[in-house]
């Protein structure tokens, strides 16, 4: 994304010109701490325009996914996709049983997200005692869709006004709220490509109501970004893993179960041999 891209490379800049405030390099054409003030005031700038820029809307042109029904209009977005080697319904069985501590990095950034604080169980704090969509849709998020083995939708509200009330039902998605609200969703689409094989997406669309809250959000949206990739990069690799030793697991069960099948075999004939004998 780019104005998260802008936001970052400003904060490089300025830890770079930091550094030449506290020591100047001559050979790299920094002489005094001015210079180096100015390299950290040009950082400090790119990370305004990257926080500030305005949001662009974006529009389904067409439903082609459940998600597209909930949230066909979106300012913020994300999407990763993968191939696996299983069938539709070993992956999307995959989705519903991953773990945190299934998603390399989860537990890091997460705890980076939430600035190290303990707080009571949610996404920002899974526990490894349920599966991450478990853990979920019982702290803020519900499901939309759950359309096994195709689609898999769950939404949450990432922010409202000041005051507001009400419990969050999927046709708070479909309905026109107040301004000021910020819904989010996220899916998960498995497709078939070819015997045992998937391709799987995961989509995630934020749609805020207002300028205001477009603002605000743009603002978090363009922290966390880099980090909420990663993550989903690494859910769709843990899907990939557990549907993979899924196939492979039941492909062991069935060699183990037809090999004694193989020695009744082998020893019938040698029976029958030495009979002829």
């Amino acid at each position: 994304m780019l104005w998260s891209a802008i936001v970052y490379t400003g904060l490089v800049v300025a830890a770079i010109g930091l550094i030449f405030v506290v020591k100047p390099i001559e050979r790299l054409h920094v002489t005094t701490r001015w210079q180096g003030l100015a390299i950290i005031g040009i950082g400090v700038l790119l990370v305004g325009i990257g926080l500030n820029a305005p949001a662009t809307e974006s529009r389904a042109k067409r439903v082609e996914t459940r998600l597209d029904e909930f949230v066909p209009v979106w300012q913020f977005s994300e999407r990763h996709t993968i191939s696996v080697a299983a069938s539709p319904e070993r992956v999307f069985d995959a989705i519903k049983r991953v773990r945190a501590s299934d998603i390399a990095l989860f537990k890091t950034l997460t705890w980076i997200r939430r600035g190290g604080r303990r707080l009571p169980e949610s996404i920002l704090n899974a526990s490894d005692t349920a599966s991450l969509l478990d853990v979920a849709t019982r702290s803020g998020f519900i499901y939309l869709i759950n359309d096994p083995p195709r689609e898999l939708v769950v939404g949450t509200m990432v922010m409202g006004p000041r005051g507001s009330r009400g419990t969050l039902t999927p046709e708070s998605f479909k309905a026109s709220l107040p301004p000021g609200y910020a819904l989010a969703a996220m899916n998960f689409v498995v497709r078939p490509e070819g015997p045992n094989a998937s391709i799987v997406s995961t989509e995630t669309r934020v749609f805020a109501n207002s300028p205001e809250s477009r603002r605000r959000f743009a603002r978090y949206w363009r922290v966390i970004y880099p980090g909420s990739a990663i993550i989903r990069r690494m859910w769709l690799r843990a899907v990939r893993k557990r549907a993979t030793a899924s196939v492979s697991g039941i492909g062991m069960i069935h060699q183990s179960e037809s090999q004694p099948k193989v020695e009744e075999e082998r020893q019938s004939e040698g029976d029958q041999n030495e009979a002829r004998r």
